[in-house]
């Protein structure tokens, strides 16, 4: 029985526009009561446990969702196990993980084998996103149907964007029925090429082949278009540019179904950060301006990006030792995304802590209907415990994560989780 009493925390709950000192009363893995320390004293049975969490904020568990996990085929990068381990180091209690895998995950069966692999784990909630198209080739549809019954959350091609219209139409109709959302890789690869960074004076100066802004926002415009032909929710995955986020707040407003989510390195990392050549700073989209970086920060006060997700993407040492151009895209987030949005966004003044929790916790949630992100009575006794003011140096070798492609390494955050509660079970303590 998981009966847990966390006392004299400062609690953050945006969705019930908690923002005060409470502690938080779990009975058997679910919120029971969330307030004053005298009533949860008196509603606490006698068998449990009690955490002091003087001088910590607890919010509701974090939610990434848009992680890689690599499994199956690329276990020697990522497991569900490894990969669950790295979030609850993160301080995320649920994550949702891409079909990008070898094979993708693109039937019933993979999704009941992801779900199969975390329950073995019994660290992070791990909800399986299935592929639109077989083997995410972008020709024919997957069993949506029976994936969906298998426990998938939504669909997406990751990696790659549905490649023509008539067929992400015939997705998102078949989406709309099961009532799921389509999570979009928005890039257009005919004018993606083989680019390495984005497309711009930086790129030119450093002679690498770029990616132009456009390329995510014709498929963002196409996508949008289609949502609303559709009715169906479309979530938008990792927008970076200035025109994608004019284009999404538009649609909102013209109450088109449609939420977008922003990866911590949009935020706080730039196209002048590429020019030492470290691959560890190759990404898809790449690295923007710091006018889009502006655009993206505003999206995310203003609503128009619901989402902060990590795009977690583990690759292995001598893949990342290649040249810029020749390394693949992504680097690892579960474990610093935290910390670099509080050091980053929050200690300078850009966001208030409250503005950065409710894009981790319940809007993700929302997304993909999760029923989690909230301390309310009778969910998921989920339970993040941050401690704002902890300076801690980035160590990849020390990480939980398989991989250790991390563009933060060596550098000093100020900010992380300092215990990661899942179902009313402790199942991370920093050191």
């Amino acid at each position: 029985m998981n009966n847990l009493l966390i006392t004299g925390a400062h609690v953050i709950d945006p969705s019930q526009s908690l923002d005060g000192p409470a502690d938080i009363l779990i009975i058997n893995g679910k919120i029971e009561f969330v307030g004053s320390a005298e009533e949860a004293k008196s509603k606490a049975p006698d068998n449990l446990k009690e955490i002091d969490a003087k001088g910590l904020i607890a919010t509701p568990g974090l939610i990434d969702i848009h992680v890689h996990f690599r499994e199956p085929g690329m276990s020697e990068e990522e497991t569900v196990a490894s990969g669950s381990a790295a979030a609850v180091a993160g301080g995320f209690t649920s994550v949702a993980c891409m079909p990008n895998t070898d094979p993708a995950l693109d039937s019933e069966a993979d999704m009941n084998f992801i779900t199969r692999e975390a329950k073995k784990a019994n660290l992070a909630w791990v909800f399986p996103v299935g592929a639109i198209t077989n083997r995410r080739e972008g020709k024919e549809l997957a069993e949506m149907g029976n994936m969906s019954r298998g426990g998938a959350v939504g669909f997406s091609d990751d990696g790659s964007a549905v490649p023509t219209a008539g067929l992400l139409r015939r997705a998102m109709t078949y989406a709309k029925m099961l009532d799921k959302p389509i999570l979009e890789h928005c890039e257009d690869h005919t004018l993606a090429g083989d680019g390495a960074m984005n497309e711009g004076f930086v790129s030119t100066i450093l002679g690498l082949p770029g990616i132009p802004a456009e390329a995510e926002e014709v498929i963002v415009a196409r996508d949008l278009a289609l949502a609303r032909l559709t009715g169906c929710r479309l979530h938008l995955q990792h927008l970076s540019t200035i025109g994608s986020v004019e284009m999404v707040r538009r649609a909102k407003s013209e109450g088109i179904a449609v939420t977008a989510e922003v990866c911590p390195h949009h935020l706080v990392l730039s196209e002048e950060d590429v020019r030492g050549y470290d691959p560890n700073y190759k990404v898809n989209p790449p690295l923007r301006t710091a006018s889009d970086i502006e655009a993206c920060l505003q999206g995310l006060k203003d609503g128009t990006l619901d989402v902060i997700a990590s795009d977690h993407a583990p690759h292995l040492d001598d893949e990342k030792e290649l040249e810029f151009g020749n390394a693949p895209c992504g680097m690892i987030g579960l474990e610093t995304t935290l910390g670099v949005l509080l050091t980053h966004l929050v200690h300078t003044g850009k966001i208030t802590l409250k503005e950065l929790i409710a894009p981790m916790t319940c809007n993700p949630s929302d997304v993909l209907r999760l029923n989690r992100g909230r301390l309310e009575k009778g969910l998921q006794g989920d339970v993040t415990l941050i401690n704002p003011e902890l300076e801690w140096t980035v160590d990849p070798a020390k990480f939980r994560s398989k991989s250790r492609n991390c563009p933060f390494n060596g550098k000093t955050l100020k900010g992380r989780a300092v215990a990661t509660i899942v179902g009313g079970k402790v199942v991370y303590r920093a050191e």
